[in-house]
């Protein structure tokens, strides 16, 4: 039998008893009063309904407090744990003084006292959550670093007081905002924090992710230049999933845009001897052809080819200055991919033949005419080719192909067969000034060329990318866009072709990655 019926049956046998007991009392007083006392029946009637009127009110509270003694301890107990209350009881209630009830009552009181005991855990929990928080809100607001923290729909939940001066905005306008809208950030590349975000939304638990060299736009114009470090936590109970943190290099990099300026108007300079040159050289080969010997033939062509490594070299660093500050401008225009890969590598043939290194060519005869700017074009090719030779140590040939890849985008690749690079070292190789320090000694270069030919390839809307095994040769490719996949905006044009920025970006249109 369940406590429930348990206590019915308990309480309707108090109530039956009850009710018996007032019968039996009434037979027993009128028997009394009427037969006993023999008084006359209007009187012994009188008495006897107040006499019953008496005894059932007082079996009536009997009753009344039997019934209700299981109530009573429930609501002693349920006092005896609630927080903050007024009247309550200084002790838990007696359970085995109860009569009526007491394994439901015993059964309701335990179950009290448990939930009681996780609620006191779970405020507990809750408090010291909340002091967690608290606390690590003050340490976010005192770092001395620029530091944002947001939450898992992108918005600034937080902080740092040295990062809402850094960013020069109110507190207000940037609490409850996505960084990148609140914040104009300028990144070199497409791997943007946005990317990076998306990334981590979609397919991370933790990452951690760094950039060097992002510009931030203040509201009154200023430009300031940092690094950038990115940790993510997904499901943070807390609440907090990007921790986002700022280290300025304004000064430094500021130094280092100078120093490429300076170098850019120095080496501007040697363009207009270069020219000249190159000039001189190509008429003294052809004006003294058939009265020079082989010998002083294969001194002019070596002077040809130092000739155009210096111009290449000029290039580089003009358009390394453009780029920086996105002055690099290119035209594009509908081309015939074949005939402007082979013109370029007509022209690289002399420096590779003074090298004894031969260019086999695999290229194509269904390419469709591409959208690029002929001059960047011929620099990104010349660079790689270049790169090829420098690099082809005891390995006599150089293999450039070309065909339509993946998406219909137009692929090149210039393979050579020389020193190789280990796995360790492709990863940097397109960053700025980036030399891989086992080949730095072994041949000259700025490290630029790389930087350049993906800056150009990534304005063009191609990619850049690269193979190599060490001792067993490189192989780098990159893509452009076929001139069909331009949108009809793009290629109606002015009739001059299509303007673009040196990041990628068209003419008029926002100019920063975000």
């Amino acid at each position: 039998m369940d406590h429930i019926k348990k206590l019915k049956v308990q309480v309707f046998g108090q109530i039956a008893f009850g009710l018996i007991a007032v019968g039996i009392i009434s037979f027993g007083l009128w028997y009394i009063l009427f037969e006993q006392i023999e008084l006359d029946s209007i009187t012994a009637l009188v008495l006897a309904f107040l006499g019953i009127i008496g005894f059932a009110l007082l079996l009536g509270e009997l009753l009344t407090r039997a019934v209700l003694e299981p109530m009573n301890a429930l609501t002693t107990a349920i006092l005896h744990v609630a927080p903050n209350h007024e009247n309550t009881p200084s002790s838990p209630p007696n359970l085995e003084a109860v009569k009526i009830g007491r394994e439901l009552v015993s059964s309701m009181a335990l179950q009290i006292y448990q939930l009681a005991s996780h609620e006191s855990a779970s405020n507990a929990e809750t408090e010291s959550r909340r002091e967690s928080i608290i606390q690590a809100v003050n340490v976010v607001n005192h770092l001395p670093l620029p530091l944002f923290v947001l939450n898992s729909e992108r918005n600034i939940t937080n902080a740092s007081e040295s990062g809402i001066a850094y960013v020069g905005l109110e507190s207000g306008k940037l609490f409850g905002q996505p960084l990148e809208d609140a914040i104009h950030l300028e990144f070199p590349s497409e791997n943007t924090l946005g990317v990076w975000i998306d990334e981590c939304q979609k397919s991370k638990v933790t990452s951690t992710k760094i950039w060097e060299r992002v510009r931030i736009t203040l509201p009154d114009q200023a430009m300031k230049q940092c690094d950038i470090s990115a940790h993510y936590n997904r499901d943070n109970p807390s609440g907090t999933e990007f921790i986002i943190t700022f280290f300025d290099r304004t000064d430094k990099y500021n130094q280092d845009d100078e120093s490429l300026g300076f170098v850019a108007l120095a080496v501007h300079e040697l363009r207009t001897p270069v020219t000249m040159l190159r000039g001189y050289i190509e008429v003294l080969e052809d004006e003294l052809a058939d009265s020079i010997d082989d010998e002083m033939k294969d001194f002019m062509h070596k002077m040809n080819v130092a000739a155009g490594q210096l111009t290449i070299f000029v290039n580089n660093i003009l358009n390394v200055a453009r780029i920086e500050q996105n002055q690099l401008m290119m035209h594009l225009t509908e081309t015939d991919w074949p005939t402007t890969l082979n013109a370029v590598l007509d022209d690289m043939e002399i420096r590779a033949k003074t090298s004894g290194i031969t260019i086999e060519r695999d290229i194509a005869d269904t390419i469709p005419p591409v959208g690029i700017d002929n001059i960047s074009i011929y620099e990104v090719i010349a660079n790689l080719i270049d790169n090829a030779i420098k690099y082809s140590k005891g390995s006599k040939n150089i293999i450039v192909s070309s065909q339509v890849g993946d998406n219909d985008l137009i692929e090149t690749t210039i393979q050579d067969f020389g020193i190789g690079m280990p796995a360790n070292v492709t990863a940097n190789l397109f960053e700025k000034f980036y030399r891989n320090h086992r080949t730095r000694g072994k041949a000259a270069g700025t490290g630029l060329g790389l930087y350049l030919t993906k800056s150009i390839i990534s304005a063009h809307g191609g990619q850049v990318w690269v193979n190599s095994k060490e001792g067993k040769g490189s192989t780098f490719g990159f893509s452009v866009v076929p001139y069909s996949q331009l949108s009809e905006e793009q290629r109606k044009g002015d009739g001059k072709g299509i303007i673009r920025q040196s990041h990628g970006w068209i003419k008029n249109h926002s100019m920063y990655r975000r």
